[in-house]
């Protein structure tokens, strides 16, 4: 009996997806009834709405996680998961500094292998994992504005990759998209200027139809730019990343993308934070800096502290906000990225980080003595603002984001890799209109665009919430959001733009656009 009904599961699932690819094609005819995924505890939900305006009002988009944030199941076309909460049981690890080959005020050197790895995440048990430098994740790669950084790279896996550096603003040839395959057993050398002020950003594999597994087996590293708060605070001390991902895991403790994968994004019911499963936290009672990646594949995180304290958050995706914004929680969809102060000077009792209202995600144990370290708000090297001349500038590029599972695309296309979708001339400032359409099924999409580091300059009409006004590379769009971007880039080449939900982008939801 048990049988018989997961089979008819499974022939449901299967019709209803076939209606979906129908009702997709027919969009124009079904224009009254839209869905919209919300993004809650980490949890996603398709409910049926009508009539409702595309253009949600900004107040409620800001807020939408922190008010309905009430469930710890994800729903998505039969799959359902439950995100368990942190136990404390192990301190969490933090990715170690890479030590350079050499470095001067100019230049650094850098040795990177991409490896397969074997990685004791739950006690007496090896996981089959991907690395970088060792068995699991990657190290954290420093670099500074302004010097040139030159990466020997070597894949160690019996698969192709890449090695695509997120955030980063860089030539085309050096980017790591999907065009810059290095094949098993090849070694290539990667030379790159860093152009941008201190900033937390990322590299992960990006090869085609091939990143949202290899991410998930654990091919993502840290690569910092260096800066004023540097000084201030020490990595590893009072100062952490916290790279959050949820996996699912076999009953012998394995990875199995395979069988956990979902076209409409692949989502776990364990969370790992750099890699450590039940992690725990032990700081000083001071000023943390908490550096805040989503490296899932689909699943976004509203981050809060249990006792509802406020917190400062000083740096989004590209760097450093014009001025620390004070709030009480915050929502990264995959692949952004937040810098926050959390100040421990003056509790007694500890505290746990939240995802949602009930997932503990980190728990944070508060050492007794105090540090002298008190750190002060910097003002950031550039301040980011939106020009008149921006303000004013007609739309040039408009991206249409649509469907769900195996039938998105970006403007009706699916990803070309003969194809150049759109072109820009190098140092010149464009507009794109951005517009996440919604249907009979909608999704949140997260938008990317490689080699650059753009600004927003409008949601649905609207000006961007202050904690969304720096430099930003990717947008997280809900069902119906049209956002309008300052999109300039500084070195020539071809760039993908694509959803970051690694499922959507490996099943075609991708563009390119070529820089001359």
């Amino acid at each position: 009996m048990k049988k018989l009904s997961i089979i008819f599961i499974s022939i449901v699932i299967v019709l209803l997806t076939g209606c979906q690819h129908k009702l997709l094609d027919s969009s124009s005819s079904n224009e009254d009834n839209k869905d919209t995924r919300q993004e809650e505890n980490g949890t996603i939900h398709h409910h049926m709405h009508q009539n409702e305006s595309d253009a949600q009002p900004m107040k409620e988009r800001i807020h939408e996680n922190e008010d309905t944030h009430r469930n710890h199941h994800m729903q998505m076309m039969g799959q359902e998961q439950t995100l368990q909460s942190s136990t404390g049981e192990n301190e969490l690890i933090v990715p170690p500094l890479l030590e350079p080959i050499k470095q001067s005020n100019d230049d650094v050197y850098y040795k990177i292998e991409a490896k397969e790895g074997k990685t004791e995440i739950f006690p007496n048990t090896k996981t089959n994992t991907l690395g970088y430098n060792g068995d699991f994740l990657g190290p954290a790669i420093r670099v500074q504005k302004g010097q040139n950084a030159h990466i020997a790279f070597k894949n160690s896996l019996k698969e192709d990759t890449t090695v695509h550096w997120h955030g980063l603003i860089v030539g085309g040839s050096a980017d790591g998209g999907p065009h810059d395959v290095i094949q098993p057993g090849e070694e290539r050398d990667i030379t790159f200027k860093v152009q941008q002020e201190e900033a937390t950003l990322w590299f992960h594999p990006h090869p085609l139809g091939k990143t949202a597994k290899q991410v998930y087996e654990g091919l993502a590293g840290l690569l910092l730019i260096e800066g004023k708060y540097d000084e201030q605070f020490l990595y590893g001390k009072n100062d952490f990343p916290l790279i959050i991902q949820d996996k699912t895991f076999t009953e012998s403790y394995q990875l199995d993308y395979a069988s956990a994968y979902h076209p409409n994004g692949t989502i776990g019911n364990t969370i790992l934070m750099n890699g450590t499963i039940n992690p725990k936290l032990t700081v000083p009672k001071e000023k943390i800096r908490l550096r805040l990646l989503n490296g899932s594949n689909t699943r976004s995180y509203t981050f809060s502290f249990s006792n509802k304290m406020s917190f400062e958050q000083i740096a989004s995706d590209g760097g450093l906000l014009n001025e620390p914004m004070k709030m009480e929680a915050m929502t990264l969809a995959p692949a952004e990225r937040a810098e926050i102060i959390a100040d421990f000077s003056k509790m007694n009792d500890d505290v746990n980080l939240m995802a949602g209202e009930d997932i503990v995600v980190l728990p944070i144990h508060l050492k007794d003595k105090k540090s002298k370290n008190i750190a002060h708000p910097l003002d950031p090297a550039e301040r980011v603002t939106i020009t008149e001349e921006e303000k004013n500038l007609a739309v040039s590029k408009h991206i249409e984001l649509f469907g769900m599972g195996p039938h998105v695309t970006i403007n009706g296309k699916k990803f070309d890799p003969e194809r150049i979708d759109f072109t820009q001339d190098k140092g010149v400032t464009e507009i794109w209109e951005v517009y996440n359409k919604p249907d009979m099924v909608g999704t949140l999409h997260p938008f990317h665009i490689h080699g650059t580091q753009f600004k927003i300059v409008s949601i649905n009409g609207e000006k961007p919430p202050a904690h969304l006004q720096g430099y930003k590379d990717t947008i997280s769009l809900q069902p119906g959001d049209k956002a309008k971007i300052a999109v300039k880039f500084e070195e020539p080449g071809v760039y993908m733009y694509h959803c970051h939900i690694l499922e959507h982008e490996d099943n075609g939801m991708m563009g390119q656009v070529q820089v001359q």
